[in-house]
């Protein structure tokens, strides 16, 4: 469904800085993300305003603050999204990997409190949004060598920690929000990944991104092209392909997205309609069959590896392999920043099954990110924190 553009009603104010906080239209909302204040602010796709047409199950709300908004003079904007608790009139509102804003801006509360004014006079009982700053990185050349039974990535000392991150967490932490999954680097929760894998791109080279694989990487690579292995990038009459490839990865890796075929028609659809080739579906094949398919989301100068999906026989032509080097290769050349494969367990133990996504990656020579994480916040009222505690005890069964 669409975006539920709420018309413009009640304003908040920033004291002593003049922004106003107001639905905007998806136009104004696109339209700031491609200027160069808006393109610097990094958003990515899950707060796209075509994200709103993936989750049909929730409203949606667009909202900017800035000077004026409706004029598109705006300094942040947030794609909210609405569940409604049932039985209530009330929403969780969830802005996932969002805001997208200035997080290095001193006036923190300036613009956080009118947003969360404007979501509880929605009718939000609870907010959960996603900081964009990181905390803390691990290169790979430093994690390889020091898999160990029971290590965890905590327990290594990190290649470099995010001042900004740590300030905001603290920022927040102070002003009563709390992680859904706890502190732990262990701890689950977040909807969205904590742990994520990034290869930088900027400043580098083709040659600088090969040398920057190990050998493996380079060795596999190298094999599929010599067993014939083809990468080329399908369209929509390709997905139902894909969809019985994740089905095979999923029974295969133990893990399981529920996410059904038309869920990625209509990501596609949705993607791709705001901006062609935003997502592209990469498929190898092997002897005129389709061996594995990966999908790939550009926004600005970010290039997202999102889902991969592989057959279960001839493995040994490696076709992921072949896969992400060509789009690694493409991100590259569409002038991505960074290239960004999404999530990675927090194991460091080769003993669990978790820990071979992460040494896959760590193939490539990039780098784990621990983001800030997913937080949350009832939004004042004793009847708001009973809900918002409810709603986490509903969450913690699931």
């Amino acid at each position: 469904m669409s975006a539920l553009l709420v018309p413009p009603g009640r304003v908040s104010r920033e004291r002593g800085r003049g922004t106003t906080l107001r639905t905007i239209t998806a136009r104004t909302y696109r339209a700031f993300l491609a200027s160069p204040e808006g393109a610097s602010l990094g958003a990515g796709f899950l707060q796209l305003p075509s994200w709103a047409d993936v989750k049909e199950d929730w409203r949606a709300q667009l909202l900017g603050w800035g000077p004026d908004p409706e004029a598109g003079a705006l300094e942040g904007v947030a794609l909210v999204l609405l569940r409604q608790l049932r039985g209530t009139r009330k929403y969780f509102a969830y802005l996932p990997e969002g805001p997208v804003a200035d997080w290095s801006d001193p006036d923190l509360d300036g613009w956080l409190d009118p947003l969360l004014e404007h979501l509880r006079r929605t009718g939000a009982f609870a907010v959960r949004i996603g900081p964009s700053p990181a905390y803390r990185s691990w290169d790979a050349a430093v994690l390889k060598p020091l898999a160990a039974p029971g290590r965890r990535l905590g327990d290594v000392l990190a290649s470099e920690v995010d001042p900004l991150g740590t300030a905001v967490a603290d920022r927040l932490r102070a002003r009563g929000w709390r992680r859904p999954g706890g502190d732990g680097a262990g701890a689950h929760g977040d909807a969205q990944p904590r742990h994520v894998f990034r290869v930088p791109l900027a400043g580098r080279t083709t040659q600088d991104l090969w040398s920057g694989l190990n050998q493996e990487w380079r060795r596999n690579v190298r094999r599929a092209a010599r067993e014939g292995v083809e990468v080329v990038v399908g369209g929509p009459a390709e997905l139902p392909e894909f969809h019985r490839l994740l089905g095979i990865t999923e029974r295969r890796d133990g893990f399981r997205l529920g996410r059904s075929l038309a869920y990625y028609e209509r990501q596609y659809a949705a993607l791709n309609a705001e901006e062609p080739g935003r997502m592209k579906l990469y498929l190898a094949r092997h002897g005129g069959e389709v061996l594995a398919a990966h999908t790939m989301i550009t926004v600005g100068r970010r290039a997202w590896y999102q889902t991969g999906a592989s057959a279960d026989h001839r493995r040994e032509v490696r076709p992921s392999n072949a896969l992400q080097w060509r789009m690694l290769s493409d991100a590259h050349a569409l002038g991505a920043d960074v290239y960004d494969m999404r999530g990675v367990p927090s194991t460091l133990d080769p003993a669990e099954r978790a820990y071979g996504l992460l040494r896959w990656k760590l193939g490539t020579g990039g780098r784990v990110v621990e983001t800030l994480g997913e937080w949350e916040t009832a939004l004042g009222g004793s009847a708001n924190h009973t809900l918002h505690r409810a709603f986490q005890a509903y969450l913690n069964r699931r």
